[in-house]
C-alpha cells in the first residue's frame, strides 16, 4: 500500500486494502494512516476524510501521526480552519501517546506542513503558546521549528525562533546555529548571520568550517573586511582546527575584494605567528594579486618563494602568474618566466615537456593550463619542425572526451600550424 501511495496511486492502494480485508486480515492504524496519507498527497481530501471516518467506525483510535497527516491534507487545500480544529485534537492525542517517537514524527510532519504551505504565523503561535504541553520537550519543539523554517529558506523565521529560545533560557544547538548562519549568508543577509555568531559566541558556539567559509566570503562580497577578520579570529581560537586551512579560506575570500594590503598583511601575520604556509596559501595569494591587477606584488611573492622563504612552487603557481602577466599585457615578462625561471627551478622549458612532467607527478593538466599555454604560444612562441612530432604525442593517456583534452588538441594544433594564429576558446 505504501509503495502505491508513494507513486501517487492511492486508488490502487485502496483496492489492495479491500483485498486484504476480504482475505480476513484486519487493517491496523498504520494501514489507515498510509491510505489517508496517499489520498492527501494527491489532493483527495474528501476520500481521506472518508477513510478516517471508516477508521473511527471500525473502533481503531487514530494516533498522532494520523492526525498530522490529515491536517497536512487540509493545509494543502488552504483550509486552515479545518486544520486548526484537528490541531486541537492532535494536542489531546499527543498527551495520551505512549511512544515518544510517534509524537516527534507527528509534530515534525505538522510543522513541515505549516512552513511548506506558508502558514508561518501559525508556527510562531505554537512557539509562543506551546499547546503540545509536556508531550514534547521545548528543545525538540524549537529545534524542529528551526529545521522546518530552514528547509523552506525562511532563515529569518528560524532566527526568530532562536530569539524565543534564548528569551526562555534555552540554548540552540550548534547544528541549528550553523544551519541558520549558513542560510542567511547564502541568502544575502550575512550581517544578520554575523550578529547571530556574536550572540552565539557568548555561550561558546563556534562555526563549522563550511559555514565559516560561506560567511567570510559573503562578508567580503559586501566589502566588510573588518567583520570577516573578526570571524577569522573566532575560528583561530577554536581548538583542534587546521589553522593553515582556516587562513587559506580567509585568503580566498579576500580575493573577492580589491584589498591587496589585507592580503599581504594576513600572509605576514601567518609568518609572525609561526603558522606554516603551504603551496595553497601561496597560490591563493598570488591569484588574488593577479585578479586585483597587482602582478608586481605577485612576482614579489614568487621571488620570496624562490629565495626559500616559503615552500616550493608547483605548476599552479607558474600557471597563475603567467596567466596574470598575460592579462596585464606583460608578454615579455610572461615569456621570461616561462622560458627562464621555470627551467632554473627544475621545470622543463618546452611546453610539451612541462605537461609530461605534470603527468609523471600524477598532476593532470586542466583546461586552464592548456589555455594559458595556448595564449602564451599565440603571442610569443615560435615552434620548430622538430617539435611537431613530439607535440602530437603529448599527454596521449588523457581521456580524449574531457574538456582538458579538447583544449590540449587545440593547443597542439596551434603549435603545429603554419600561421600560428590564436584560436578561439569561447566555443
Amino acid at each position: 500500500m505504501n509503495q502505491f501511495c508513494l507513486i501517487h496511486r492511492p486508488f490502487d492502494a485502496h483496492r489492495l486494502f479491500f483485498d486484504m480485508k476480504n482475505r480476513g486480515h484486519c487493517p491496523n492504524v498504520v494501514s489507515y494512516t498510509t491510505l489517508i496519507n496517499g489520498y492527501c498527497s494527491v489532493g483527495g481530501i474528501r476520500d481521506a476524510i472518508k477513510v478516517f471516518d471508516e477508521m473511527l467506525e471500525s473502533g481503531l483510535v487514530p494516533n498522532s501521526i494520523t492526525y498530522s497527516v490529515l491536517i497536512r491534507g487540509f493545509l494543502q487545500e488552504r483550509d486552515l480552519e479545518s486544520g486548526r480544529d484537528l490541531m486541537c485534537k492532535l494536542w489531546e492525542r499527543m498527551d495520551l501517546e505512549v511512544e515518544l517517537g510517534v509524537n516527534i514524527a507527528a509534530f515534525a510532519n505538522l510543522i513541515d506542513s505549516l512552513c511548506k504551505q506558508g502558514f508561518f504565523n501559525e508556527v510562531f503561535e505554537i512557539a509562543e503558546e506551546m499547546p503540545c504541553g509536556s508531550s514534547l520537550s521545548e528543545e525538540v519543539v524549537y529545534g524542529q521549528m528551526i529545521d522546518s523554517f530552514c528547509k523552506v529558506g525562511r532563515y529569518h523565521g528560524a532566527a526568530r525562533i532562536v530569539y524565543l529560545m534564548r528569551k526562555r533560557g534555552f540554548i540552540p544547538s550548534d547544528v541549528s546555529y550553523n544551519f541558520i548562519i549558513h542560510g542567511l549568508s547564502k541568502d544575502g543577509d550575512c550581517m544578520r548571520g554575523y550578529q547571530l555568531l556574536e550572540e552565539g559566541a557568548e555561550f561558546g558556539f563556534s562555526l563549522c568550517e563550511h559555514t565559516y567559509k560561506v560567511l567570510v566570503e559573503a562578508l567580503c562580497r559586501v566589502l566588510d573586511v573588518d567583520k570577516a577578520r573578526e570571524v577569522l579570529k573566532l575560528m583561530l581560537r577554536k581548538e583542534g582546527v587546521d589553522k593553515t586551512r582556516i587562513y587559506n579560506i580567509y585568503l580566498r575570500a579576500l580575493c573577492l575584494v580589491n584589498n591587496p594590503t589585507e592580503l599581504l598583511n594576513v600572509l605576514v601575520f601567518m609568518l609572525e605567528s609561526q603558522c606554516q604556509t603551504d603551496v595553497i596559501t601561496l597560490n591563493t595569494v598570488i591569484n588574488g594579486f593577479c585578479k586585483m591587477g597587482r602582478v608586481d606584488e605577485a612576482l614579489k611573492v614568487l621571488d620570496d618563494i624562490l629565495l626559500g622563504k616559503f615552500c616550493a612552487p608547483d605548476v599552479v603557481t607558474f600557471t597563475t602568474l603567467i596567466s596574470g602577466l598575460l592579462d596585464a599585457e606583460k608578454v615579455d615578462e610572461a615569456f621570461d618566466l616561462f622560458n627562464k625561471v621555470m627551467p632554473e627551478n627544475g621545470l622543463k622549458r618546452e611546453a610539451y615537456q612541462i605537461v609530461r612532467e605534470m603527468n609523471r607527478n600524477e598532476v593532470i593538466p586542466d583546461c586552464v593550463t592548456w589555455r594559458v599555454l595556448h595564449k602564451l604560444q599565440s603571442n610569443v612562441r615560435k615552434h620548430t619542425p622538430s617539435e611537431d612530432l613530439t607535440l602530437s604525442t603529448v599527454d596521449e593517456s588523457v581521456d580524449m572526451d574531457d574538456k582538458a583534452s579538447q583544449d590540449r588538441r587545440k593547443w597542439i594544433s596551434a603549435c603545429t600550424s603554419n600561421g600560428g594564429k590564436p584560436l578561439d576558446f569561447t566555443g
